[in-house]
């Protein structure tokens, strides 16, 4: 591996943590971004020649630190702010070196509650930790809003002034105060899996860092606070992840759930999610989260696609619409219809949604009953729906695996 390639993959891995000490020691998300820049133009300036230290992390914290330190003196406010630098200087030095005993501590966590601070509004408050804590382009978050990059990049601005001018301190929580913020910690970590899971757009299936950072991030909070949906979530992602090396080709194309080899299926991960599922019900607490882990733990526990209990999983999701009603679950619940009772009775549900003009843009729903449509043998409609999807479908792998579908449909009407 050339330097080039090391110093990419140190900040593949350490950027967004860099970036969150930082800002917990500068106070200043615009500040610190810059100091993050800083540091990783200097290590490509001096680790060719010094090598890559020990701790590339602490080292570039450390440099970050002190090019915001003279980024401050050039601006002419160097004096007013160095005791505090200095004292939060220390104060990070003091919970890196304590990190080992007290994970707790995790600075991402500190910034993903900052961010979720009930004086922010929602839908900023998970734009901004997208953003600051997992690193996702503005474009990739309007892509899981469903809006604008102008109107998200708004709200990211907005949400940066609030935390500044409302002086929100960079600190995790206590427990009482914490249950208020988890709904949008939990609600952010499920974007940053299902942006990592099945990404949003580009050449990729899937985005292996990001699902992992949901993960790890998902587990810091279960340990922080046992609540029966974070555990939940934990589960849902594990069983969702664990199938990871099943979903594509070696060329990176798709493979459905029902044609992929389920001896690649992470047993461990299926396990440990399993268990987390039981846990989390078990509480008679449990909510969305809990309730679609229970569904992907149907089909993680299943030895092959034939053998699914499709009547147990629309049960499941007649329990998740009472609790979390959505057209997307309305979707996936006409899906199982289909598997359960035959094409034609959850092509009628998919319509009744078209009908209302819900999940007008989300290229699943046509695609859904395009297969539907072919299934019955309605080439001219399965067609038509998979045109349809294919002008909707921003995620590569997924724009040829619709053509490919249209193809196939194209030579057997010829």
């Amino acid at each position: 591996m050339s330097l080039a390639e090391r110093i990419d993959e140190i900040y593949r891995a350490e950027s967004r943590r860099v970036l969150a000490t930082l800002i917990r020691l500068l106070g200043d998300f615009d500040l610190a971004e810059e100091a993050l820049h800083e540091a990783f133009v200097a290590a490509a300036e001096k680790w060719p020649l010094e090598g890559v230290p020990a701790n590339p992390r602490a080292w570039l914290v450390s440099t970050g630190r002190f090019k915001a330190i003279d980024a401050l003196r050039r601006r002419g406010r160097f004096e007013e702010v160095k005791a505090e630098l200095v004292n939060r200087h220390v104060e990070v030095t003091a919970a890196n070196a304590a990190r080992a005993d007290d994970e707790i501590a995790d600075d991402r966590l500190r910034l993903i509650f900052t961010c979720c601070h009930p004086a922010i509004d929602p839908n900023v408050q998970i734009a901004l930790t997208l953003r600051e804590v997992c690193g996702l382009k503005t474009e990739e978050i309007a892509s899981a809003f469903l809006t604008s990059s102008s109107t998200m990049a708004q709200r990211i601005v907005r949400g940066k002034a609030k935390i500044r001018d409302a002086g929100i301190p960079f600190v995790i929580p206590s427990a009482e105060d914490m249950r208020y913020r988890l709904d949008s910690v939990l609600m952010v970590i499920y974007l940053v899996f299902n942006e990592g899971y099945s990404a949003s757009s580009g050449k990729a299936v899937t985005r292996s860092d990001l699902s992992g950072e949901a993960i790890r991030l998902g587990r810091l909070v279960v340990e922080l606070l046992s609540d029966p949906e974070a555990i939940g979530l934990l589960a849902l992602m594990l069983l969702q992840e664990s199938r990871r090396a099943s979903r594509t080709t070696p060329e990176g194309d798709l493979v459905l759930l029902e044609e992929q080899d389920r001896s690649r299926w992470n047993q461990g991960q299926i396990q440990e999610g399993v268990a987390l599922v039981h846990r989390a019900l078990s509480t008679r607490r449990f909510g969305a989260y809990s309730l679609q882990a229970a569904i992907a733990a149907v089909h993680a526990t299943t030895s092959e696609a034939s053998a699914t209990d499709w009547g147990q999983i629309v049960a499941l999701y007649d329990a998740l619409l009472s609790v979390h009603p959505s057209p997307v679950v309305e979707l996936n619940r006409a899906v199982g219809v289909a598997m359960r009772d035959g094409p034609a009775a959850g092509l009628q549900l998919i319509d009744d949604i078209v009908d209302r003009g819900e999940l007008a843009d989300y290229h699943l729903i046509y695609a859904a009953r395009a297969d539907l449509f072919r299934r019955l043998g309605n080439v001219v409609e399965a067609r038509r729906a998979y045109v349809l999807a294919l002008a909707k479908a921003r995620q590569e792998p997924e724009r040829r695996f619709l053509r490919a579908r249209i193809a196939e449909l194209e030579r057997a009407a010829n």
